[in-house]
Parts: structure tokens; C-alpha cells; sequence
């Protein structure tokens, strides 16, 4: 049977379905090829039905034993592939010992900046080679508390359609746009667009920045760049910031975790409007 459409396919063993989605799950590439990612836990499931996301695949063990929420959530995604997954396969797809009742694929088709429309003053984030999949989540989850327009990810590093990625934003991805710029040329060029568009400023943070976070005077329209979580910065991104900023410390410690530092200048823009 299908996986597609109202039908029900049920999967008693590693066949080439089960193998695509391990692949959405684990592949990169997959996913990149399919335009497609993968879901896990309750509450990232609900945000992206929230979002609008198209769903294209909802996986269960056993449809029999689904709780009334699951099984009105099947029956409200009707175009969605119900696919069941017997004889142990559906615990080893999940990442959880005791997984959620329901796990699904949706549609994330990925978008040049050029096409990326924003507001009159945008609020945009730019995370510099993004290394550790917990931290990207939790500064999409802060971007999107904060009310930041868009995400770039510059750079290799980490996937934003990683399910763990995903689940640590607790879905904030799905409502906060996300995109890798394709080269450092690219990103340069969406920058100098917004410049002259909006005035945008490009604001860099390092912990030797020369102007301390209070004292910026941080507000919209605004490019906040974050760099990685070990090294920090790029030269060449520091090249196309305007100024660099530091956020005051009077620990021991010299920096702050990335996702941290990222919620305190969000909110310190936040706080200024």
C-alpha cells in the first residue's frame, strides 16, 4: 500500500519506508533531497500543525491504542500517510525510551534569502557556524520569544530540520523562519540590501567587544550577529558588522553559553521598543 494519502501502510519490517524515514531522521542530505523533516514529541508536533506546516507522513505503533488527541489529530491531517510501525520498529525509530504516541514528517522546503520578505524594521539574527544542535534549538526558541523576524545560519554547522534541533526549539522553528545562507557572498549581499532598504544596523557580539550591551543602545531595525559556541565570531562576519558589542560579566567566567547570550540581547532590543 502506499505510505500517501488516507491509507494506512503498515511496516512489520526495515523495508525501504522505514529506511527513509531513519533517513529524514539522521541524514542531512535526506532531508535536503526530500525537502523534509523529521518530528518527535508532543508539544513540536503541535506547533507545527499550529504553523500551518504541511504534514506529510503521521507514524504510530497502533492506531487502536491512541489516545483521543492522537487519533483527532490523524483524522484532521487526512492527506497525511498513516503509517504503523510493528514488531518493535516504531521504539527503535524513536529517540525516547518511552516515546510520544505519535511522531511525523512534514514538508520544509528550504528558501533563498532573496526570497525572504520582512518587515519595515526588521529584528534579524544571524548565528555564525552553529556547532551544538541543543544550543541552535534554544536560540530559536529565544529568537522566536523575542519576536525576531528571521534566523540565518551562516557557515557549516548544524542542521535547523535536526529532529533534535526541533524538539530543544520546542517547535519555535516552525514559526520563526530559519535559513542557511548558501555563502558568505550571499549573506554579505542580504545584509547590504537590508542596509539600504531599512538602514539596518549590524551589531556583532564578542566578549571584547568595545561598547557594553547597556550602552549600545540596541534597537530595531537591527542584524544581531552570534558567533560560535568555541570560537566566537568569523573574521570575515566581523568585517560586516558596524560595531561589536559585549554583555558586562562580573563572575569569573569571561562568556556566557551562546543560547544565553543571544535571550540577553534579544532581550535588551525587546526591552528598548
Amino acid at each position: 500500500m502506499s505510505e500517501r494519502g488516507n491509507e494506512l501502510t503498515v511496516i512489520t519490517t526495515r523495508n525501504d519506508v522505514f529506511q527513509i524515514l531513519q533517513a529524514l531522521k539522521t541524514n542531512r542530505q535526506k532531508r535536503s533531497e526530500l525537502a523534509e523533516a523529521f518530528v518527535e514529541g508532543i508539544e513540536s508536533i503541535k506547533q507545527a500543525e499550529s504553523a500551518g506546516c504541511a504534514i506529510t507522513r503521521i507514524l504510530f505503533a497502533d492506531y487502536a491504542r491512541l489516545s483521543d488527541w492522537s487519533k483527532g489529530f490523524v483524522g484532521r491531517h487526512g492527506n497525511a500517510g498513516r503509517v504503523e510501525l510493528r514488531n518493535g520498529l516504531y521504539a527503535e525509530l524513536a529517540d525516547r525510551d518511552e516515546p510520544s504516541e505519535l511522531m511525523i514528517t512534514v514538508s520544509s522546503p528550504r528558501v533563498p534569502l532573496s526570497e525572504i520578505g520582512l518587515p519595515r524594521n526588521p529584528l534579524v539574527l544571524v548565528f555564525d557556524r552553529p556547532s551544538d544542535r541543543g544550543n541552535l534549538g534554544s536560540v530559536i526558541r529565544s529568537a522566536n520569544a523575542f519576536g525576531v523576524d528571521l534566523v540565518v545560519l551562516n557557515g557549516h554547522g548544524v542542521d535547523a530540520r535536526d529532529p533534535k534541533v526541533i524538539r530543544s526549539s520546542l517547535g519555535a522553528v516552525f514559526h520563526t523562519p530559519v535559513i542557511q545562507a548558501e555563502s558568505h557572498e550571499e549573506l554579505s549581499a542580504f545584509l547590504e540590501r537590508l542596509r539600504k532598504d531599512s538602514g539596518l544596523r549590524v551589531v556583532g557580539t564578542d566578549s571584547t567587544g568595545a561598547i557594553p550591551l547597556q550602552d549600545a543602545g540596541l534597537k530595531r531595525p537591527i542584524a544581531v550577529v552570534i558567533g560560535n559556541e568555541a570560537k566566537g565570531m568569523s573574521l570575515r562576519l566581523k568585517e560586516l558588522a558596524d560595531e561589536m558589542v559585549s554583555i558586562p560579566m562580573t563572575g569569573k567566567v569571561n562568556s556566557l553559553n551562546v543560547a544565553c547570550a543571544a535571550t540577553a540581547i534579544l532581550w535588551q532590543i525587546t526591552s528598548a521598543r
